[in-house]
Parts: C-alpha cells; structure tokens; sequence
C-alpha cells in the first residue's frame, strides 16, 4: 500500500523516493509516522537530558548530523544525512555544509562575545537551521531538540516551546510559524516567548 500521507501548512512533503527508505513498511498513515517518530525522538531527548555537552561539539557538522540520526533512525534509513533534493525551503542541498559551517561559526561569535541572551542565541541557532533545512525530513524538531541542548549546555533551563506537540494543526502550530515568520525579519522576541511557555 506505500506511506500516503497529507501535510498541513509549514510542513516538508517527503520526495518519493525518500519515502521508500521507511524503515517500517506497514506504516501507511501519518498518524502512524508521528507515533513512531515520536517514540525515536522521545529516545534522543532521554539520550540528550542524561549527558553533558561542551558547546564546541555541539556546533559541528557530527553532532547536527549524530542527533537527527537518533532522532529518527528506527524510522528513517536517511536519519542524519543531509537532503539530496531541494524543497519548498531552505538553501539550495550543495550549499548546506557551507551555510552549516557559517551557523557555526556565527554561534560561536555570539556565545564568545556575549552579543545576544543565552535564550536569543539558542533561538537564532534554531530558526537559522531550520531555515537551512538539512534533512529531508524532522528539521523543526531536530531544530527544537538542538536549541534545548545548547540552552542546556549555555546554563539556562531547556525550552518548553508553548508545551505541546507542533506536528499537529492548532493553536500552539499557528504561534509558532507566526513566531517564525518574525523571526524571518530578526525580530526574536516572540519566538522566544513561544519557546519559553
């Protein structure tokens, strides 16, 4: 029967042939995708909360790659490799190492400088990897779990990102791409807000 499933606004649809390397061939619906992709992400949270990282390994190449890899492994046989296609978003797929790799650097300037709040800073590196959207899938919440390990690491309490699932249409979906959408225009503060409910 194959993977049929629908999108809702923001959403990446998943090429073809991305989703002939579902690992899990009876799943058919998204709501079935979302519960097993939720119980991989659910064990890279567990994995991410019981260790201590330093902020240098954080902001690498590996690290970006190791955590979508653990996020969506059991699900995905492309979890932590980059996207071969282009999308509805984000940089052109030759360009993602070399936009990552200035991500980095930029992340490290402000944390050494002290140019933004730890919030401000794990919240720009989250909307600007989100904005590069490596994978072919899962970039937002690997974006959120990315931020949270870094707030971590940066001494502040992880994000609760309005507390509730955004895969799902609702309230809480609406805040966040609006809060997105501002941020597209620098202005941060509501989508730290967000983060902070």
């Amino acid at each position: 029967m194959g993977l049929n499933i629908s999108y809702i606004e923001g959403q990446t649809p998943i090429d073809e042939d991305e989703k002939e390397d579902l690992l899990i061939k009876t799943i058919t619906t998204r709501s079935e995708l979302d519960e097993f992709e939720q119980l991989n992400i659910e064990s890279a949270v567990e994995w991410s909360l019981k260790r201590k990282f330093d902020v240098s390994k954080i902001l690498t190449d590996d690290f970006v790659r190791e955590l979508h890899k653990r996020m969506f492994s059991n699900v995905w046989k492309w979890a932590g490799q980059y996207r071969n296609t282009n999308k509805n978003l984000g940089v052109d797929k030759y360009f993602i190492r070399e936009e990552l790799k200035k991500l980095f650097d930029d992340c490290k300037y402000w944390i050494e400088n002290k140019i933004f709040i730890e919030e401000e800073i794990a919240v720009r590196f989250s909307h600007r990897i989100v904005s590069i959207h490596p994978f072919p899938n899962g970039n937002g919440r690997h974006s959120r779990l990315i931020a949270d390990i870094l707030i971590k690491e940066l001494g502040k309490p992880v994000f609760t990102w309005g507390d509730i699932t955004l895969t799902k249409s609702g309230e809480a979906r609406t805040k966040y791409l609006s809060a997105l959408i501002n941020a597209d225009e620098n202005d941060y503060s509501i989508l730290i807000k967000f983060a902070r409910e």
